[in-house]
């Protein structure tokens, strides 16, 4: 067995070490999705077919968005930005696998973690309250596709912003602004099918849009056929993009590194 399963498999032993903490901060993420989904139904209710959702649709996509908050990890970093701050990265730089790898490694651990202690209650409290539309066997197989791929374009966002720190010094700054483009382009405030004209257009095309509105269509069937295959395609395409971005920008960090006397 490998170096990257084992770190994997203990980061999904971190993250599952204190159930309790999971089931409350998935209880919190459900009590927003009611609160959303309560503003989502209004907003149906006096725009009905809104972006081609019906109520049913709109408040699925509700309760999906709070069910992967923590799988994509929509609004948090990465340790590894305190590990840049403090200079602890270079003994991440002399393990025998590289930085990016080890990360995602652990950083995929952790995502199965949080859907697994995190994502079922905010989908179950919202189907047993509200008009809700589960997928068929096939349509859970393409969900079941889809949720890595976004955790893969998750970690390739993180993952950058992360490396910035080797430039900037101070990630707080550069968190804030991509905290605000997660939040609106991922469809996580509202669904990207009610932005209109060319603000949508571009919206559907970011690689946000993959962490949240694609995997969220495919539950809701939206995707079939070639449409489920290009819409898989897409976020494969902004993974592999990002992934590639981070492996070229890491090789300019570690230069750096070496520059400060690292």
């Amino acid at each position: 067995m490998g170096v990257l399963p084992w770190v994997w498999w203990y980061g999904f032993r971190r993250h599952t070490a204190y159930p309790l903490g999971s089931l409350t901060e998935s209880l919190t993420n459900t009590a927003f999705g009611f609160m959303r989904a309560y503003v989502l139904l209004a907003l149906w209710e006096a725009r009905p077919s809104l972006g081609g959702y019906d109520e049913a649709d709109a408040v699925t996509f509700c309760f999906i968005t709070q069910a992967l908050i923590g799988p994509v990890q929509i609004f948090g970093g990465m340790d590894l930005t305190e590990r840049i701050r403090n200079g602890d990265v270079a003994i991440d730089l002399h393990r025998p696998v590289g930085l990016q790898g080890w990360w995602l490694a652990d950083d995929l651990g952790r995502a199965a973690a949080s859907l697994l202690l995190r994502g079922g209650p905010p989908l179950l409290a919202g189907a047993l309250v509200f008009p809700f539309r589960w997928p068929g066997p096939g349509g859970l197989a393409a969900f079941a596709m889809a949720l890595p791929l976004a955790a893969l374009v998750g970690f390739g966002l993180r993952y950058l912003v992360a490396l910035g720190m080797f430039w900037l010094h101070d990630d707080r700054g550069l968190h804030a602004v991509t905290l605000v483009m997660s939040l609106f382009f991922s469809g996580m405030i509202l669904p990207l099918v009610v932005f209109p004209g060319a603000l949508g257009t571009v919206a559907r095309a970011l690689p946000w849009s993959a962490q949240i509105q694609v995997p969220a269509d495919v539950f809701l069937g939206r995707h079939t056929g070639t449409g489920l295959i290009g819409a898989l395609t897409f976020q494969a395409a902004w993974a592999a993009v990002l992934l590639g971005a981070g492996a070229l920008l890491t090789r300019s960090a570690r230069r750096k590194l070496v520059v400060h006397g690292g």
